[in-house]
């Protein structure tokens, strides 16, 4: 894209799309690895998180943009040989092309000294290293393991309820010194080396230098971006202030980032060379809520005029907008929100509760209606099944030709703004 003074904010969320990957062709025929990877060549990851209320927020980004896809596709490109991504932490937990491996390296190295790593882990880190060394040793004689494979582990429930041997693993696994092999049905996580997990030309592929892995990421993180401020850039491999500016500045200086002015935005921006800024985008997709084009919210909320915060953590009477919520991009804009759950045992997606944005268009509840259905068979489900919850239920329901069901009690606080007349 020819280098520009000043772009609007329509312009610059065209340019953001375009790099997301929502102005390339669906494709027509079976969705395989080259469209799994062309799909990583724009966002460069998926965050994974460990919530499947409905979908689990990594499988939802190629479904997005590509359309209903294999089931195991991700899986067996994360698991099976040739193996395509690997785990490490990047935005948070993620999946990440292979190659993207060495430009870690710095932040395993780090972690081993109780830098960029959770407080708690770098202390039990330093404390219990002996233990840590009988774990890794496990690991080496009998990989790949699970934590609950460890003999002495006592199971535990919750993120932050990890055992003594599941705390040595993920310490083992920051520092670079094990890697994911696979998980189990439960989510669990295998743990293996290395060298018996990456293809061998990555894991012995020569170790950048710190500045030159940084300077690559904010690479990745621009191309990503289309568009981006200086915290925008930083915050994708969510590198610190004094890893990321110099680089940011280093590639300003050899022409990769081109500095810009958006109008309504206070901070410098910085474009990338190979940005496009499209004529139109006629996107139709719903968002996870760590997709990579929103998972940024004040980004969000200057690309899209859309606020949106997570409210798992919000108590039920407190919600606004439902527990686990979906952003609906319809052409170049967030046009609604829907709070979704797989009822599996009925084969059922339960739209809990539709709130349609300001200003929405007339064809937002059928476009949407129809993405909810291509959802629905992707996760093998027979129907969509929409509550009387939010301003935007009814109208959703008279786009699919379907009856509301009252919501459940603990739905009850998603009805604020219900309006049946929407």
């Amino acid at each position: 894209m020819k280098p520009r003074e000043k772009l609007t904010i329509k312009e610059v969320r065209r340019i953001a799309l375009w790099a997301q990957g929502f102005a390339d062709r669906l494709p027509t025929g079976t969705i395989e690895r080259r469209h799994l990877s062309r799909v990583l060549g724009r966002t460069g990851m998926f965050q994974i998180d460990s919530v499947n209320v409905a979908a689990r927020a990594h499988y939802m980004p190629l479904f997005s943009r590509l359309g209903p896809y294999p089931a195991d596709l991700i899986d067996r490109a994360a698991a099976r040989k040739p193996r395509v991504l690997f785990e490490y932490w990047a935005h948070e937990a993620s999946l990440l092309p292979v190659e993207t491996q060495p430009l870690m390296r710095w932040r395993m190295e780090r972690a081993r000294e109780g830098v960029g790593i959770y407080g708690g882990l770098a202390r039990f880190g330093r404390e219990q290293r002996e233990f840590i060394e009988q774990v890794f040793a496990e690991v080496v004689e009998r990989g790949p393991l699970a934590a609950s494979d460890i003999e002495g582990h006592k199971g535990t429930s919750g993120w932050w309820q990890w055992s003594d041997a599941k705390r040595a693993l993920e310490w083992l696994f920051w520092a670079g010194f094990i890697t994911t092999h696979s998980r189990r049905a439960s989510f669990e996580r295998l743990y293996d080396l290395p060298e018996r997990v990456l293809p061998r030309s990555v894991h012995e592929a020569p170790t950048p230098s710190p500045e030159n892995a940084q300077r690559k990421l904010i690479d990745i993180s621009a191309r990503a971006l289309g568009v981006a401020t200086a915290s925008d850039l930083r915050d994708y491999f969510r590198l610190s202030p004094q890893d990321a500016y110099p680089r940011i500045e280093e590639l300003v200086e050899e022409g990769t980032l081109l500095p810009v002015t958006v109008s309504g935005w206070p901070q410098k921006a910085y474009m990338h060379r190979d940005a496009r800024l499209p004529r139109k985008i006629e996107a139709r997709a719903l968002l996870a809520p760590f997709d990579p084009l929103i998972w940024e919210r004040s980004r969000t909320e200057r690309l899209f005029d859309f606020r949106y915060r997570i409210e798992i953590y919000t108590p039920a009477h407190k919600r606004v907008y439902g527990y686990y919520v979906y952003p609906f991009l319809l052409g170049e804009s967030i046009v609604a929100r829907v709070d979704l759950k797989a009822d599996r045992q009925n084969g059922t997606l339960r739209v809990q509760a539709a709130h349609a944005e300001t200003g929405a268009p007339s064809e937002t509840a059928p476009e949407l209606w129809r993405s909810l259905n291509a959802m629905a068979e992707w996760l093998g489900l027979e129907k969509v099944e929409v509550s009387r919850s939010g301003n935007f239920a009814a109208s959703l329901a008279k786009a699919g030709n379907v009856g509301m069901r009252e919501p459940a009690p603990e739905e009850q606080a998603l009805q604020p703004e219900m309006d049946e007349e929407a």
